[in-house]
C-alpha cells in the first residue's frame, strides 16, 4: 500500500492507495509542534478505521510546503513504516518542465497539481487550488510548467475582515441570494463568494488567453466547492489531485 502525504499549511492530506484505488482519505491539523511520534500515533490510529494497517504500508510519497515539518515526517516513515519516503523536490521525475525563474520557489503541491492535471485531463491546462491561498498555475500542451498567481485565500480574507474589524462578525461561507447585500451578512457572503468567483473568472479568461486558448480548467483544494456552482469554468472539481499526482509521481520514479 502507498501512502501519499501532502503537508500544507492548514491541513496534511493523507491517502491510502491500493495501486491506483484511493482507498481512503485523512485529514491532519498542520502543527510544527507536534513530534513524529504524535502523528504516527494519529495515522496509526486512523488505517484501521479504515479497515487497512501500519504493517500494509510499503512506499510513501509525500510533498511539504511546511519545511519544520517534513523532517518530522521522514522520520515517522522510516521509524513506523520501516521505508524511506519519496520526496518531492529537485531531481523528482514529475512528467513537467519547470519553466519558472527560480525553479526552487515554486511549492511542490503546485507542481504536483500540475502533473496530475497534465496526466488526466491533456493540456493546455489551468489549476485552480482554492486552499489557504487561491493559487492559479498554469502548465502547456507540451509538459511546460510556466507559473501562476497567487491571492489571498477565501477563508484569509475573511479571518482578516473579522479579527481587524469592529462591527463585521464570522458567517457562513455561502452564496447569497443577490450581488447586493441587504444586510450585514449577505454582504460578507456576496464580497466573500461572488468575489472570489468573478477573481476565478478572471484570472481564468487571462491565462487562457496566455496559454492560446482551449485550457481544460481543474479546480482543488479545501473551498473549491464553495465558489464551484457561481464560476461555471470549471471542466472538473477534483479534491484529491494533489493525492493522485503524489502517486502517479511515485510510479514514474519506482521505474
Amino acid at each position: 500500500m502507498l501512502l501519499a502525504i501532502d503537508i500544507g499549511n492548514t491541513n496534511v492530506t493523507i491517502g491510502a492507495f491500493e495501486g491506483e484505488d484511493l482507498r481512503a482519505t485523512f485529514r491532519l491539523t498542520t502543527d510544527t509542534g507536534r513530534m513524529p511520534d504524535e502523528y504516527a500515533l494519529a495515522v496509526s490510529q486512523l488505517l484501521p478505521l479504515k479497515g487497512m494497517d501500519v504493517e500494509s504500508v510499503d512506499a510513501v510519497v509525500l510533498c511539504s510546503v511546511v519545511p519544520p515539518l517534513t523532517p518530522s515526517f521522514i522520520e515517522l516513515c522510516e521509524d513506523y513504516f520501516g521505508v524511506t519516503p519519496l520526496e518531492i523536490g529537485a531531481g523528482t521525475r514529475t512528467g513537467v518542465r519547470v519553466k519558472y525563474d527560480r525553479p526552487r520557489d515554486v511549492g511542490a503541491d503546485r507542481i504536483v497539481d500540475a502533473a496530475a492535471a497534465l496526466a488526466l485531463h491533456g493540456g493546455p491546462a489551468i489549476v485552480v487550488d482554492i486552499g489557504t491561498a487561491t493559487v492559479f498555475d498554469a502548465v502547456t500542451k507540451s509538459g511546460d510548467y510556466l507559473g501562476g498567481a497567487i491571492a489571498p485565500g477565501i477563508q484569509i480574507a475573511a479571518d482578516s475582515l473579522f479579527h481587524t474589524t469592529a462591527q463585521l462578525r464570522r458567517v457562513e461561507l455561502t452564496r447569497p441570494k443577490t450581488a447586493i447585500g441587504k444586510n450585514t451578512v449577505h454582504a460578507l457572503q456576496s464580497g466573500l463568494v461572488l468575489g472570489y468567483a468573478d477573481l476565478v473568472v478572471g484570472m481564468v479568461a487571462r491565462f487562457d488567453k496566455e496559454l492560446g486558448g482551449g485550457s481544460k480548467v481543474i479546480a482543488t483544494g479545501g473551498l473549491a466547492r464553495v465558489v464551484a456552482d457561481e464560476v461555471g469554468v470549471f471542466d472538473a472539481v477534483d479534491p484529491n489531485l494533489t493525492l493522485t499526482g503524489l502517486r502517479l509521481i511515485h510510479s514514474m520514479n519506482s521505474d
